[in-house]
């Protein structure tokens, strides 16, 4: 009579150290780059449109702006998908403020509820680079920058994503005037603010930059200016190759 037990295969016998030579990844990085800068009333905030996996383009238009309340507006690189579920949960708790309390979430509340949100999340962290923009409880521009488990930090601008190596020294020198040339008086060493018209002057500047150099940044910038009056937007083609 034919043997009719079950039998395990040799392939069927796969060792933890080949499963783990597999290096599976719940993460995926879909490139792209975000920025804000702070002015004396007013932030510009920026952010291309392309989604990448690899060396391969799968979208041109995925917008990284999210704008939670009139006057804050989040930023996100990163995994598209990831981002977008950050994005639902911080809108949740935004539309639950503003119905309990009958007003907008303040822009410095977002900055710790993101902050909160995502170190809840730290042990499998959002995959997600955030930059928070946005006006202060005084009407002054105000950018927060942070890490993926929540740390975060107030700074005149902030940049994160795939091309932030070749943006950041452009926003030191033109912004922060880090390494602008020695001066010998005090005098000197006093910069004008940058206007408004400056500010989106620049951001378009250094993405046309990036866009030369990070094969993950391109197609289009959305550049928002948040000012006491409100929102406006504009978009800048870039290269698409």
């Amino acid at each position: 009579m034919a043997d009719l037990s079950i039998k395990t295969l040799p392939s069927q016998h796969i060792s933890q150290a080949a499963f783990q030579k597999g290096q599976w990844s719940p993460y995926v990085i879909n490139g792209g780059t975000v920025l804000a800068v702070a002015g004396t009333d007013f932030v510009v905030v920026a952010g291309d449109t392309r989604m990448s996996s690899g060396y391969n383009i799968m979208s041109r238009d995925v917008p990284k702006l999210y704008q939670l309340t009139p006057h804050c507006i989040l930023a996100t690189a990163g995994m598209t998908a990831e981002a977008k579920t950050l994005r639902k949960v911080l809108h949740a708790q935004a539309v639950q403020y503003k119905f309990k309390h009958q007003k907008d979430i303040s822009a410095p509340s977002v900055a710790q509820l993101l902050s909160n949100t995502l170190y809840y999340k730290r042990f499998f962290p959002y995959y997600t680079f955030n930059v928070l923009a946005g006006l202060d409880n005084e009407g002054k521009g105000a950018v927060w920058g942070y890490d993926a488990i929540g740390s975060f930090e107030r700074n005149p601008y902030s940049v994160t994503g795939s091309g932030s190596a070749l943006i950041t020294s452009i926003l030191d020198n033109q912004v922060a005037h880090l390494t602008q040339k020695e001066m010998k008086s005090p005098e000197e060493q006093k910069f004008p603010a940058l206007t408004h018209q400056q500010t989106v002057d620049l951001v378009k500047d250094v993405f046309t930059c990036a866009g030369e150099r990070d094969i993950y940044t391109g197609d289009y910038v959305d550049i928002c200016v948040i000012t006491k009056d409100g929102t406006s937007h504009e978009r800048l083609e870039l290269r698409k190759d």
